[in-house]
């Protein structure tokens, strides 16, 4: 029975390969900061306010003149093809029909002007290379399919260190190996439904989203030097050239600290993103809702969304009363395009949005800008 997120953790990690199901829960190194994470949320308690008429309670919001049905979106997640079939397009279609954003990774394996046609008003989220030219052309490819808000993630200049990925024997790009061969013919209804399924129809998942083209390499390929997108060369002068090129909402996604929001206040940003990579890129890194309260000080008027840790209505009320304009959810989505597709999807931003319902009017609150910091108390 699927009655919160956590139960379509557990469905999914009976249903996916060890490694699979290990790519997508594990962290870098020891883990720490997706336990910080976590654990952020059981630091703050709530202070709800009584005898208030909550019989309208409503979690509609708004960010960049878009309305949206509940406070929160679906984040961007690469390699999602190896988890259901089209997961990409589960995920966006899901989102859509709910009312909520949802942003598509650049490592994703729909190309993305599929998925606006299929789910108009996704956002995109770049990895963006340290390259004028190259951020030209990707950003007319953007603007050509109509996209209309662009995250850029600043957190990943190099890739992190994997080893629990490594001893499961899952690498970036995919290698076959006689241990997956082995864990995927355990799993039938993942080597039916998603493996077999996806080989029939699609062919080997390609990654055609980062760049100006929609070419994409296969993920078993090892990436050119040209595809590395020359990330570590990536700085501040670069989102100001994007700024300067890009007419649409602009975000930074993986800020944590106070003095880089207070500079991407200054290259002209719409928003910030406080994330920590949930947890998948330097381990030991804040957690999102620690940092929170200093970044919302430093960024002035610009919105800022939190992402990371998120598994509860109460946890997204809490980001939201601390200040947070949107709250951003990944592994349990993804558990659930796996566990039902679409389907799967719309069950579970349901069950999150009947939460937040819930636990709104538990608080005293009809409407989430009802939320304040007087909710809360350090515990």
């Amino acid at each position: 029975m699927l009655l919160n997120l956590d139960d379509f953790d557990a469905a999914a990690r009976s249903r996916l390969p060890r490694a699979l199901y290990g790519f997508a829960a594990n962290g870098s190194e020891r883990g720490a900061s997706v336990l910080a994470n976590a654990r952020s949320f059981e630091r703050w308690s709530f202070v709800p306010r009584t005898l208030v008429d909550v019989a309208s309670v409503k979690q509609d919001t708004t960010l960049f003149g878009t309305p949206y049905a509940s406070p929160f979106g679906i984040a961007p997640m690469g390699g999602c093809a190896l988890f259901a079939h089209r997961a990409d397009l589960a995920l966006a279609q899901g989102a859509h029909a709910s009312g909520i954003p949802f942003v598509l990774s650049a490592a994703s394996s729909v190309p993305l002007e599929q998925v606006m046609e299929a789910a108009p008003g996704s956002w995109y989220q770049g990895y963006i290379p340290g390259d004028e030219a190259r951020i030209t052309a990707l950003l007319a490819r953007l603007r050509s399919a109509q996209v209309g808000v662009l995250v850029v993630t600043v957190d990943v200049p190099i890739a992190s260190n994997r080893d629990r990925d490594r001893r499961l024997g899952f690498t970036i790009p995919l290698k076959p190996r006689l241990s997956l061969a082995v864990d995927g013919v355990l799993h039938p209804r993942w080597l039916c439904g998603t493996f077999a399924r996806t080989l029939l129809a699609d062919g080997i998942p390609r990654l055609p989203n980062f760049g100006g083209e929609a070419k994409g390499r296969p993920i078993i390929a090892t990436p050119t030097a040209a595809a590395r997108s020359d990330r570590d060369r990536f700085t501040w002068a670069h989102v100001a050239f994007i700024r300067r090129q890009w007419g649409g909402a602009l975000l930074i996604k993986g800020v944590l600290s106070a003095d880089d929001a207070r500079l991407a206040r200054e290259a002209g940003v719409d928003g910030l993103i406080v994330s920590n990579h949930g947890g998948r890129q330097l381990d030991g890194a804040a957690a999102p809702l620690d940092v929170l309260p200093e970044v919302l000080d430093a960024a002035g008027e610009l919105p800022v969304c939190l992402d990371g840790g998120i598994r509860r209505g109460t946890d997204a009320l809490k980001a939201l009363a601390l200040g947070a304009r949107l709250v951003f959810v990944g592994r349990p989505m993804l558990y659930a395009a796996s566990v039902g597709g679409q389907a799967g999807v719309e069950q579970a931003i349901g069950i999150l949005q009947s939460e937040i319902k819930t636990s709104l009017a538990l608080l005293g609150c009809n409407r989430i800008d009802e939320l304040r910091p007087s909710h809360l108390r350090a515990s």
